[in-house]
């Protein structure tokens, strides 16, 4: 698993993701700031997304960084689940923002303070403007990596965030509705909630170690069964390791006279590389009848 095909999906992306970091934090400051300033939730809840994307975007560089160390004895696979952890960890950090704001907002319906509609309309046009540089730059990694999936959706989300916090400051300035601030801030954790939920799905189907994402495993199995001097095929599994880096084991019962077993096994693990992107796989080759003395525990 060494080269670009062995390498971590979020350490291929590990430029973009220190450029979307910084630009990030340094908006997440002036929405604080301006969010304070102005006694705006709606603009505070936006910043606290901005922080959980600078969180995500950090949690996965640490991952990309860590995911490249050589594999040990102990730890054979390496470091490339750290990956899936940081997504995770993002995820409850996401859920836990929602929560937040979902109280804070609670609070202020019912007697909403006055807020500067104008310094909020202001701060919230330039993180739109940053949010969507960012997610240009995060597009295509977001469809290799979990982690920077995870940091894609947080913009994507701020993005969407940013915009209901213009739309509320320009209510506010319109009509004087204070209201309006703390129902933006609740459309924003609104917002955040099935992206959280589906990114720790995600993570938990590859700790689960579940069939990776659009791999049919039947069909696997009709590719290997359909190479001449295959028998059978038992004991298929199939799992991702890390965002983009699927791994396959499988045992395979010979025809009957098939000795070239080396050009078997070697059109076998073609035949998963070309079909199936699957660059890692390990195939145990057995004579007929060699089953029946696996166990139960084989299948």
């Amino acid at each position: 698993m060494a080269g670009g095909r062995g390498q971590s999906a979020a350490a291929r992306y590990r430029g973009r993701l220190v450029v979307v970091a910084c630009i990030t934090a340094v908006v997440l400051v002036s929405q604080i700031a301006g969010g304070i300033m102005a006694n705006s939730l709606a603009l505070v809840s936006d910043a606290l997304h901005s922080a959980t994307d600078v969180t995500g975007v950090l949690m996965a560089l640490i991952a990309a960084h860590l995911a490249v160390r050589p594999a040990t004895d102990r730890r054979t696979f390496g470091y490339y689940r750290l990956e899936i952890l940081a997504a995770m960890v993002n995820a409850v950090l996401m859920f836990g923002v929602a929560i937040w704001i979902f109280t804070q907002a609670w609070e202020r319906f019912f007697r909403p303070p006055a807020v500067a509609g104008g310094l909020v309309l202001v701060v919230a046009l330039i993180g739109l403007a940053v949010n969507a540089v960012s997610m240009v730059l995060l597009h295509r990694g977001q469809r290799e990596s979990a982690a920077v999936r995870g940091a894609y959706l947080e913009v994507l989300g701020d993005l969407l965030g940013s915009l209901a916090v213009v739309a509320a400051a320009a209510g506010i300035r319109l009509t004087g509705w204070y209201v309006i601030d703390p129902i933006a801030s609740v459309i924003v954790a609104v917002m955040i909630l099935p992206r959280a939920w589906r990114l720790l799905r995600e993570a938990i189907d590859v700790l689960l170690e579940a069939t990776p994402k659009g791999m049919d495993l039947s069909t696997v199995r009709e590719h290997l069964l359909a190479r001449p001097g295959v028998a059978g095929v038992h004991d298929l599994h199939a799992w991702t390791l890390t965002s983009g880096l699927p791994v396959l084991t499988a045992h395979v019962v010979l025809e009957d006279g098939q000795a070239d077993g080396a050009r078997l096994l070697e059109e076998l693990h073609e035949c998963l590389r070309g079909h199936f992107d699957v660059e890692h796989s390990t195939i145990q080759l057995e004579p007929p009848g060699h089953a029946a003395h696996e166990g139960a525990g084989h299948a």
